[in-house]
């Protein structure tokens, strides 16, 4: 949990952004996502490592999209109609992050996320920064930061 999600207090909850990356349910803090679209229309980067799918270009902007899957460790994003990229701005570059399918938005109560175990739906539970629990089970929020940091 960030130290400005405990400072801002109780009265602030956490609204998730929640989408499928093979059966792992995970989350992502609206406030840093950017869009999510579905252009999947992406043109290849020769040489990239396997989990870029290719670069897209988003009103003008280029943006670089990774397959969610591949960079943590599960299978490659099936491409089908539901997926979704989901664009987040990470020191200051724009990056697409492909997943399955959207979920819904949820709010938590920030004292409520726990922290991640060893590993969650086959991702290495250090992409995490809690998980939150629900009726239908448990729900990763990602580190967006650390999944991208890592090569």
């Amino acid at each position: 949990m960030s130290e400005q999600t405990k400072r801002s207090g109780a009265a602030s909850m956490l609204e998730l952004a929640t989408f499928f990356v093979g059966e792992a349910q995970c989350g992502i803090d609206i406030l840093k996502i950017q869009e999510i679209n579905k252009q999947t229309e992406v043109t290849g980067v020769p040489q990239s490592p396997d989990y870029v799918v290719g670069v897209l270009n988003l009103r003008g902007r280029i943006v670089t999209v990774i397959d969610l899957g591949l960079k943590t460790g599960l299978s490659p994003i099936t491409q089908d109609k539901d997926n979704r990229n989901i664009i987040v701005d990470s020191m200051g570059e724009h990056i697409g992050l492909l997943v399955d399918r959207i979920s819904d938005v949820m709010s938590a109560d920030p004292s409520h996320v726990e922290p991640p175990p060893a590993n969650l739906g086959g991702i290495e539970g250090s992409y995490f920064e809690g998980v939150v629990k629900t009726e239908a089970g448990l729900i990763g929020v990602l580190d967006i930061e650390r999944v991208l940091a890592e090569g």
